[in-house]
């Protein structure tokens, strides 16, 4: 006879938990081999865009790695790739100026996806610029301009040494050391610099740094003058830091500036000090140029090579007053940079080059010298060199604005849409502007 078992009765609800119970363990017990991705752990970020390129940090997390990633361009399949790196660069070109595109990325094995990340390439810039040339000194020898900064268009000052007849016609010995614009003629001024860290009285100015029409840096290239757009104060509190001549000034106000020069000097003025950076090398540092970046940090690029003796070619890179230096392995002599951002540094000397990214590359110009390197942002950057070269850049391509000539184009400044070119010419002191039509 068959025993009975006495089977006893579950309510429905616990029916229902039996089952949610048993389904958990199912899925627990699985061998997955993928651990779950969902739409925040695969992230799209900009990093960076020109007029044709753009530059995507894909991160991918909760994944095992290798894994095949597609990356979608306005829904369309852009690339694939296999990422072994939770963080990957993505570089994107052949881009169009002035458009804006939707990227996202897709996983292969699944279903998921990123973020859609929206881009909008910059515009281009014009090349239609008009230069005019002026000239200055000529009677009494050789007169050249080193150094321009614009205020304005009509507000431009440039630095250097001419030299006119005096009151008998006679050569005057001292230099007349800057001309002024201001915005329908040019005067010749020259500039007092006299005091107990400068024995010459109107001597050669070297460069010039200017905040505004009332507050400019100049230097005979041995001290600091504090010039309000009258009158010149001397500071010689930089001369016992310097070895050397002072070559070039960058800063963000009168509070906080820098200067380079000769003998690998670099010296940083702040809060009413000055204080001597060590650079690390003796060669002379030809050019400084400086970005805050998007942590409030100011770096600094400066160019550092000799012309006449051998020495370093590096470029130094000072971040938070801490030397270090980008990565340059080639035996060129580099003259001046000039960046916007931490992601692109163009230099200039024996030829032009553009590092994207940690990625150098050469500019296809003409084989000048090219001396001077600045710009309003990276679609629209300026070049300057021997033989009058003078070249533009829109964003897309370089145009070269000049026809080889007699002149020597020593510094270039850009503002807006204009140009202000110094130099020299046939021992005459010469500034070109350019407007853009």
């Amino acid at each position: 006879m068959l025993k009975k078992v006495k089977i006893p009765k579950i309510r429905g609800e616990k029916i229902v938990m039996l089952i949610i119970i048993i389904f958990t363990a199912y899925l627990l017990s699985c061998n997955t081999t993928e651990p779950p991705i969902n739409g925040k752990e695969i992230t799209l970020k900009l990093e960076d865009a020109s007029c044709t390129e753009a530059w995507i940090k894909l991160s991918i997390d909760n994944s095992q790695l290798p894994i095949a990633v597609t990356l979608l361009q306005d829904g369309k399949a852009r690339k694939t790739m296999d990422l072994e790196t939770k963080d990957s660069l993505l570089y994107i070109d052949s881009l169009l100026p002035n458009t804006s595109y939707m990227f996202q990325s897709t996983i292969l094995s699944s279903s998921h996806s990123s973020n859609e990340l929206n881009v909008a390439t910059m515009d281009t810039t014009s090349h239609d610029f008009t230069f005019t040339t002026y000239t200055f000194g000529g009677q009494a020898g050789t007169c050249t301009l080193y150094d321009v900064a614009i205020i304005d268009e009509n507000n431009i000052w440039a630095v250097g040494e001419i030299y006119l007849l005096d009151s008998l016609e006679q050569p005057d010995p001292h230099a007349y050391n800057a001309v002024h614009w201001d915005g329908n003629q040019w005067e010749i001024k020259r500039l007092k610099y006299y005091g107990s860290c400068s024995a010459v009285e109107y001597p050669p100015l070297k460069a010039i740094w200017a905040f505004s029409n009332n507050d400019m840096v100049i230097t005979n290239g041995g001290s600091i003058g504090w010039f309000n757009g009258n009158t010149v104060t001397l500071d010689c509190g930089v001369n016992p830091l310097l070895t050397g001549s002072i070559n070039k000034i960058w800063g963000t106000d009168s509070r906080d500036l820098y200067v380079v020069g000769n003998n690998g000097n670099i010296a940083h003025y702040q809060n009413g000090q000055w204080s001597k950076i060590e650079s690390g090398t003796t060669t002379i540092i030809n050019d400084i140029w400086g970005i805050i970046n998007n942590q409030d940090k100011t770096i600094l690029y400066c160019p550092v090579s000799s012309f006449f003796v051998p020495g370093d070619k590096k470029i130094l890179k000072i971040t938070a007053d801490k030397v270090d230096s980008v990565s340059w392995n080639r035996d060129i002599r580099l003259y001046s940079g000039w960046t916007s951002d931490e992601n692109f540094l163009y230099v200039c000397g024996e030829g032009a080059y553009v590092n994207k990214f940690g990625n150098w590359s050469r500019i296809n110009l003409p084989e000048v010298g090219m001396n001077s390197v600045r710009g309003n942002d990276i679609n629209d950057i300026s070049i300057a060199g021997d033989f009058g070269f003078v070249a533009h850049f829109n964003g897309v391509n370089w145009k070269t604005l000049s026809s080889f000539n007699d002149k020597g184009y020593s510094e270039v400044a850009v503002k807006g849409n204009i140009i202000a070119i110094c130099g020299n010419y046939n021992g005459l002191g010469l500034i070109e502007i350019g407007k853009r039509n």
